[in-house]
């Protein structure tokens, strides 16, 4: 195996060789361009040829082609690694997937560990703030960051009965990962999950960031009204590594991707194991993100067809993963620039012409039309220690401020889902929807980039 985690076979019987792979390279960049990405990877599996291409700079300052094995930060990806590595143990019996986490994690304690469970932490319905409180987590190991902090802030809802996307959840799958393996999250994703795919691991956070085995691929800042383009250094606090820490080129995302094919059976995921990844979560409602949630992944609907993945971002980039099972397909773009979402959505309009489709989430139908603000909308909203607030601009567009940092403008239709636009670039940020108490009528929250807040 190489860092590319293919059988060499497999790469040679695949290398580009014809006008659709010239093609897609092509579009690659010139999309790339086009939306301002200093730097991408594109890998597509289809049946068993892969298709790959990669345009651009690792790093702006520097100006060193983007190759095809280098590694990009891929964020929130990572998830869906710790979420296969932590089913591994479950069909291994290492891991229960609904006893409470307290028995394997004393730490925890009672009232909060009695009632979550890895399936709760998987699908994302713990009901946990969406991230760690920063202050305390960069200090703190995950086993201390669990011990001393997890219980501290409100649930945003009790456990099972809702979605909301939480980073939080993760550190506690690693560290029931750690738990069941005796070793550290690093070692067991490594050894259990990594190695065997033939992928070289690097990490942006914890014992082995310092030393890492290949260069990093540097996130940038671009804004696209100034044309101003800055380099971001990577922070992440150990603690949070099972939820973020894995750079990977878009190869070992294709590589990773094959353990969830359908006609997949091998040592390490079995097909059954792998398709209970994919079943719906109940109560898992991703509104502004997919179309549901399974133990790890999100799910995608087009039609007849059901894609899995998951969106990853780091400080400066944006990468993407698509799976279809049933075709046997895996779609892996990353990027190494703040636009790389734009990119990526330019991208799976455009696939299809290649006859390469990639699953996509398309809100859905019925939005209404545009509305004022309502009153009774405007306000702070919590997320743990985030802060959303709603404020009416007069003469102007609404506008959402988080943390005190006004981000987006917002436009309101008449079913209550609103939509966002960053301030500065234009970009568009993933919907949302204002909640009412189904037997008040009042607005109690708000759902934000599949995380639920509540009204203060």
């Amino acid at each position: 195996m190489s860092c590319s985690g293919l059988p060499a076979a497999q790469r040679d019987a695949d290398r580009p060789d014809g006008t659709d792979q010239d093609l897609l390279g092509a579009r690659l960049a010139e999309l790339g361009a086009r939306h301002g990405v200093l730097g991408a990877q594109l890998a597509v599996l289809h049946g068993e040829r892969l298709r790959h291409a990669q345009f651009g700079v690792q790093d702006h300052a520097t100006r060193r082609d983007l190759g095809r094995d280098d590694k990009v930060p891929v964020g929130s990806i990572t998830k869906a690694l710790t979420a296969t590595l932590a089913m591994i143990l479950v069909s291994d019996g290492d891991l229960d997937l609904d006893q409470p986490v307290n028995g394997p994690l004393p730490e925890l304690g009672h009232g909060l560990g009695d009632q979550l469970t890895l399936r709760h932490l998987l699908g994302h319905t713990g009901g946990l703030a969406g991230e760690l409180d920063e202050q305390f987590a960069l200090t703190l190991s995950a086993r201390r960051y669990v011990a001393e902090c997890c219980e501290r802030l409100p649930l945003v809802d009790q456990p099972g009965r809702s979605f909301s996307y939480s980073t939080a959840g993760y550190v506690l799958v690693g560290r029931l990962i750690e738990a069941a393996t005796g070793m550290s999250w690093w070692e067991a994703v490594d050894t259990i999950l990594l190695r065997p795919l033939g992928i070289d691991p690097v990490f942006i956070a914890g014992p082995t960031a310092a030393r890492p085995t290949a260069p990093i691929v540097t996130g940038h800042s671009v804004n696209l009204v100034t044309g101003s383009v800055r380099a971001v250094d990577q922070v992440l606090a150990p603690a949070e590594a099972a939820a973020g820490a894995l750079a990977l080129s878009a190869l070992d995302l294709v590589a990773f991707g094959r353990l969830h094919l359908a006609d997949t059976d091998g040592e390490l995921l079995s097909a059954a194991v792998a398709k209970e990844m994919r079943e719906p979560v109940e109560r898992a409602r991703p509104f502004g993100l997919a179309d549901g949630w399974g133990l790890g992944f999100a799910l995608f609907r087009q039609g007849g067809t059901e894609w899995l993945g998951h969106d990853g971002t780091s400080d400066g980039t944006w990468c993407h993963l698509r799976i279809n099972p049933a075709a046997g397909t895996v779609v892996a773009l990353t990027t190494n620039s703040t636009t790389g979402l734009a990119l990526w959505e330019a991208l799976v309009s455009e696939l299809p012409e290649l006859g390469l489709p990639a699953g996509r989430y398309t809100e859905p139908p019925g939005r209404g039309r545009a509305i004022p603000l309502p009153v009774e909308c405007v306000g702070r909203y919590l997320n743990g220690d985030t802060e959303y607030t709603v404020v009416a601009e007069p003469g102007g567009p609404p506008r959402l401020v988080v943390d005190g940092n006004p981000i987006a403008e917002l436009a309101v239709h008449d079913c209550l889902t609103f939509t966002l636009t960053e301030l500065g670039t234009g970009q568009r940020i993933p919907a949302g929807r204002f909640l009412r108490d189904q037997f008040t009528a009042r607005i109690t929250g708000m759902q934000i980039s599949g995380r639920l807040a509540r009204r203060q």
